[in-house]
C-alpha cells in the first residue's frame, strides 16, 4: 500500500555545525572529501597545517551531513560514517547535524543517492555568482519527504535489507567472472602441456623481437591515416584485435617514425599495469614503446603463438621486477620456452580454446546484461522507499 509522506525542507530537521580549528604547522590532518552521485564520503591524503591555504578547518563527526559547495549538483552530498570522524575540510564543504528528534541520519543517508535529490540541488546550486555553488542557506531549502522516525527506520532497515541482497548478487557476478577467467586459463594450461614428441624451443630462438615506437608528440599529421596504433588499452585477451584508439599517416611511416608490425604478429603489453595482455595483429599495424611485437617462424601459427603467449601471463608478470612500472625487456621474453606441435596438433589446439573462448565470453555476456539489471533494482528501490511503498 503506497503512502504519502509529507515534505519537510532540510532547514527543519538539521542545524548548522562549525567544529573550527586553526590550522598549525607541524600537525598533521586527517583530510575528507566527497565523492560525486551519492557515493559517499572518502577519506583524502593527511596534510600538514602549513599546507593549506584556509585560516580555518571544521571537524566532522559521525552522522554529519557534509555537502561540497562545488559538486553538490552532482550529488556531493553525504553522511559522515564512523571511520571519518575526527577528519577535517575546508569552509568549501559546510557541515550539517541532524536533528534526533525529527531525522534519523541513515533516512538522509539513502536520500542522498536519489536522482531527485541531486536535482534539487542543482536547482539550488544555479545564479550564485556563475559558479554554480550550492550557498549553505539555499541547501536547507530542499525538501524531502520524511515520515515520522519509527517509520524512517523501518523503510531503512528494509532497504538495506534488500540492498544487500543486491551487493550479495553483484558479488556472485564478479565471481562468475573470474571463474569464466580461470576456465580460460585452466584450459589454456591442460592443451598447451608439452608432449614428448613436440619440438621444445626458446621464443628467442624461434621468433623475431621489435618494441614499438611512439612519433613525435605535437605533430598531429603523425596521427591522422589508415595504419592501427596500439597502445596496451587497446589490448584484452582476445585473438581477434578490435581497432586502435588511434592511427598513424603515411609521413610517419615515410620518416621512419613508427615501426610496422606484419600480420601474424603477437602484440605483448611489457610494460606497465597492464603486462602480459596480448593481441594479434591481423593486417599491418603499430604500437607505442609499451608493447612488444613477437613474429614467430613459419613453423607456429600465429593463433599458436597467440595462445601460447597467453598461457604465459602469470609467468610474465612474476618474470617482471616488482617496480612501480613493471617492465619485462625482449631478452627476458626471449628465455620462455614454446612447445611446438605439428601444424594438425596446432589447428586442433587453435579451434579448442576459439571454442572454449566463445563459450566464456558468452558467458560474459550474461553477466554484464545482469550487471544492468542489478545496478538498476537499488535505484528502484530508493524509489519505491520514498514513495512510502516499501
Amino acid at each position: 500500500m503506497s503512502k504519502k509522506f509529507p515534505l519537510a525542507t532540510l532547514g527543519e530537521v538539521v542545524t548548522s555545525v562549525k567544529r573550527s580549528v586553526v590550522p598549525v604547522p607541524g600537525t598533521t590532518y586527517r583530510q575528507i572529501g566527497v565523492k560525486l552521485w551519492g557515493r559517499g564520503a572518502y577519506e583524502r591524503e593527511p596534510m600538514d597545517g602549513a599546507q593549506t591555504k584556509y585560516r580555518t578547518l571544521f571537524r566532522v563527526e559521525a552522522g554529519d551531513i557534509i555537502v561540497n559547495k562545488i559538486w553538490a549538483r552532482n550529488g556531493s552530498v553525504a553522511i559522515v560514517e564512523e571511520s571519518l570522524a575526527g577528519c577535517y575540510g575546508s569552509s568549501e564543504f559546510p557541515i550539517f547535524a541532524p536533528i534526533q528528534e525529527k531525522l534519523d541520519c541513515r533516512w538522509l543517508h539513502w536520500l542522498t543517492k536519489t536522482r531527485s535529490f541531486w536535482n534539487q540541488c542543482d536547482e539550488k546550486s544555479r545564479g550564485t555568482s556563475g559558479k554554480n555553488r550550492i550557498r549553505p542557506e539555499r541547501f536547507l531549502e530542499i525538501k524531502i519527504p520524511l515520515p515520522p522516525l519509527p517509520e524512517q527506520r523501518r523503510i531503512v532497515a528494509k532497504i538495506e535489507e534488500l540492498t544487500a541482497k543486491t551487493e550479495e548478487a553483484k558479488g556472485l557476478r564478479g565471481k562468475a567472472i573470474e571463474e569464466a577467467e580461470a576456465l580460460i586459463l585452466s584450459g589454456l594450461k591442460y592443451t598447451l602441456e608439452y608432449r614428448n614428441s613436440w619440438k621444445i624451443m626458446t621464443i628467442s630462438a624461434c621468433s623475431t623481437m621489435n618494441t614499438g615506437t611512439t612519433p613525435p608528440s605535437g605533430r598531429s599529421d603523425y596521427y591522422e591515416g589508415d595504419l592501427q596504433w596500439y597502445t596496451p588499452g587497446d589490448l584484452g585477451y582476445d585473438p581477434k584485435l578490435g581497432r586502435s584508439s588511434r592511427t598513424v599517416s603515411d609521413r610517419a611511416i615515410t620518416e621512419n617514425k613508427v615501426r610496422i608490425f606484419e600480420p601474424g604478429t603477437v602484440l605483448l603489453v611489457a610494460i606497465g599495469s597492464s603486462l602480459g595482455k596480448v593481441g594479434l595483429a591481423h593486417e599491418r599495424c603499430s604500437s607505442n614503446q609499451q608493447i612488444t611485437g613477437i613474429k614467430f617462424f613459419s613453423d607456429i601459427l600465429p593463433e599458436y603463438g597467440f595462445w601460447w603467449m597467453r598461457s604465459l601471463y602469470n609467468e610474465l608478470r612474476t618474470a617482471a621486477p616488482q617496480a612501480t612500472l613493471p617492465i619485462i625487456n625482449q631478452r627476458r621474453i626471449g628465455e620462455f620456452k614454446i612447445a611446438i606441435p605439428p601444424f594438425s596438433e596446432q589447428h586442433r589446439i587453435i579451434a579448442h580454446l576459439d571454442h572454449l573462448k566463445e563459450k566464456t565470453d558468452s558467458l560474459k555476456r550474461l553477466q554484464h546484461e545482469t550487471q544492468s539489471e542489478l545496478d538498476a533494482l537499488t535505484p528502484s528501490i530508493l524509489a519505491k522507499a520514498f514513495k512510502g511503498k516499501l
